[in-house]
């Protein structure tokens, strides 16, 4: 079992910055990706970013450029780092976490509470 807590989030300015955290924790567990998306009411949670084993990321067309996603493996960490934040960026964002189970290889996907992140002047 894995359990994921965020932090980072908060109200910010437009153009202003951010960065989410999002560190895992448990045994027998193995991490072979880690992202963010995020949800406002009424639409389907979104992909923003990913990161995967060897550093291979993606992300969302709406925040390339803006938006850094980075890891620590030796902490199990991922960040995100939002910068020229716009008002659309609002949302709760929730850490993914994708781990190979070392008892059984199992595939599993873990889900963070969520953080809120506001844009407005």
């Amino acid at each position: 079992q894995v359990q994921l807590v965020e932090s980072g989030g908060g109200l910010v300015q437009p153009g202003g910055s951010l960065r989410l955290s999002c560190a895992a924790s448990g045994s027998s567990f193995s991490i072979y990706a880690m992202g963010w998306y995020r949800q406002t009411p009424g639409k389907q949670r979104e992909l923003v970013a990913a990161i995967r084993n060897g550093g291979n990321t993606s992300y969302a067309d709406s925040v390339k450029g803006r938006f850094t996603i980075s890891r620590d493996n030796a902490k199990n960490t991922v960040y995100l780092q939002m910068n020229s934040l716009k008002p659309e960026d609002t949302a709760v964002y929730y850490c993914n976490v994708g781990a190979i189970a070392t008892t059984n290889l199992s595939l599993n996907v873990y889900w963070g509470q969520g953080t809120q992140v506001t844009v407005s002047s």
